[in-house]
């Protein structure tokens, strides 16, 4: 009864992969079933730190609390944090190998590694009854194709169905479906079982017709239509999935409690990790949470966030370029809220030496926190617990700058000045105890009538919001089909469709 899978791959990236997986992941487990997400290699900003301290994607985080699982670092084995345009740093099984450029890695590295991730997903399967895999990018990527360990490469050599994903929304979604099968090989080709169709609006009646057309023409069906939704974009990991001046949701949030609501900036910086952490405020009623990148946006901000990099130094420069350092400043001596997350607190700091990440030595940081900051070659990544303004809080850690606190009221591991606040914890404002204690001093500090809702729990929406993409799956696909397929495999003499991948 062990073994059973499935690979959700895409026509594109942000086709829907990731909340796609996750959905079939709760599915599942409302049935009863023992299962377990994974992605091979995942290339990611945004990361979580597990319970024994490896660090993994968030997307694949979010996917075992799907599951009712904790995640591990056999879920996401490679993990590609971007330091640039052309080059990542590798975290191996959640520790971080070294940095390599994409020509580096795509050149030998990545096919060195089938062994390890098929390794960690023949243990998975040995535990539990089903394990569900996200690829990446399409599979039709033929100029990676001979390297790829994410999708048909994995594919093959697991022996997984494969269920390819398209975003209607987009437009082209028959042709992509066509044309990501057609540029298979043969035997590629096999592994493909079928369609799922993603942000559907309409009529599916007036779809019906163009999905037995593409039945007729490949040989595959389609395995469901789910309708479009607002609100379901959670831990996203290719990139910020909202425009600079977008709210950070798109669903409609309770009124305020209060009189007035409570305007959040968040700095907009380069390189930006763990973006995910403003979530929890955005999901407080009342708050309103957006992207910027200008200083004047910043004006009318009761809280202005500068959150984690993997550039500190470029994102420092970015903000002086941009007059946002010089606006940071004056909030500070004003006694206007600013809360830093990582590299954002170190950016409020003295100085950073940075012979690591930057490689640019000793580096002017805002001067706002007592605070120097330096590189260390060795990661931290730690699951820390403190209480802070009185209330219980719980975050996580990963980052190379270590923090010499000189000043300033302690809050959390980093300090407090005035209205200027800095920490490395990610995910602190997910404690609601916490959350609440603070925007009721960003409140008051900033003179609006504001007043947190007392019984807003960040843990309980993300469970709504995961038994949402449950229910799409339930509703809108065939599951019976479905569970077919990640029982038996995909069917036996599916058609070849030319011309197939280049020689």
């Amino acid at each position: 009864m062990t073994g059973r899978g499935l690979l959700v791959a895409g026509t594109t990236s942000d086709a829907g992969k990731s909340v796609v997986t996750a959905g079939i992941c709760r599915w599942l487990v409302r049935q009863g079933v023992k299962v377990a997400p994974f992605k091979a290699q995942n290339m990611s900003l945004n990361s979580f730190v597990t319970r024994e301290g490896a660090e993994i994607g968030r997307a694949q985080a979010m996917q075992a609390q799907a599951c009712r699982v904790e995640p591990t670092a056999l879920m996401n084995p490679v993990l590609l944090k971007p330091g640039g345009e052309s080059s990542s740093q590798v975290v191996l099984l959640g520790r971080p190998v070294g940095e390599m450029s994409a020509r580096g890695y795509h050149g030998g590295r990545q096919q060195a590694l089938l062994g390890t991730v098929l390794d960690c997903l023949a243990e998975l399967r040995g535990t539990y009854d089903a394990v569900i895999c996200e690829g990446a990018g399409s599979p039709a990527e033929i100029n990676l194709r001979r390297t790829d360990i994410v999708n048909m490469g994995i594919a093959r050599n697991a022996r997984l169905p494969v269920l390819v994903v398209g975003d209607i929304d987009r437009g082209g979604v028959f042709a992509s479906f066509f044309g990501t099968v057609a540029l298979l090989s043969p035997q590629d080709q096999e592994c493909v079982a079928g369609f799922l169709v993603n942000k559907f609006r309409g009529d599916v009646s007036l779809l019906e017709p163009g999905l037995d057309m593409l039945h007729s023409l490949t040989g595959r069906r389609t395995y469901g239509v789910l309708p479009f939704r607002h609100g379901l974009g959670i831990d996203e990991e290719d990139g910020l999935r909202v425009s600079l001046r977008g709210s950070v949701r798109e669903s409609v949030v309770a009124p305020p409690v209060g009189a007035d609501v409570l305007r959040v900036a968040v700095c907009a910086v380069p390189l930006m990790s763990n973006f995910t952490d403003v979530d929890a405020l955005a999901a407080e009623p009342g708050v309103v949470v957006r992207f910027v990148d200008r200083p004047e946006e910043l004006t009318d901000a009761d809280l202005v966030v500068v959150p984690g990099t993997r550039g500190t130094v470029r994102a420092l420069e970015w903000l002086r370029e941009r007059g946002l350092a010089a606006a940071l400043a004056r909030r500070a001596a004003e006694h206007r809220p600013v809360l830093g997350i990582c590299g954002g607190f170190q950016i409020l700091g003295e100085h950073i030496e940075d012979d690591v990440e930057s490689r640019r030595g000793r580096v002017d940081g805002l001067g706002i926190l007592p605070v120097r900051v330096r590189f260390a070659r060795e990661k931290t990544l730690a699951r820390p617990v403190g209480v802070a303004l009185g209330e219980h809080v719980e975050g996580y850690e990963i980052h190379h700058g270590v923090a010499d606190v000189t000043g300033g009221e302690p809050f959390l591991d980093g300090c407090r000045v005035g209205q200027t606040w800095g920490t490395h914890w990610h995910g602190s404002l997910e404690s609601d105890g916490f959350r609440r204690a603070f925007l009721r001093e960003v409140a008051a500090a900033a003179g609006r009538r504001f007043v947190p809702a007392p019984g807003t729990s960040f843990a309980a929406l993300r469970e709504e919001q995961l038994d949402r993409l449950g229910d799409l799956i339930e509703q809108h696909a065939d599951t019976d089909a479905l569970w077919r397929l990640i029982e038996s495999g995909a069917p036996q003499g599916l058609p070849f469709l030319p011309p197939g991948a280049p020689a």
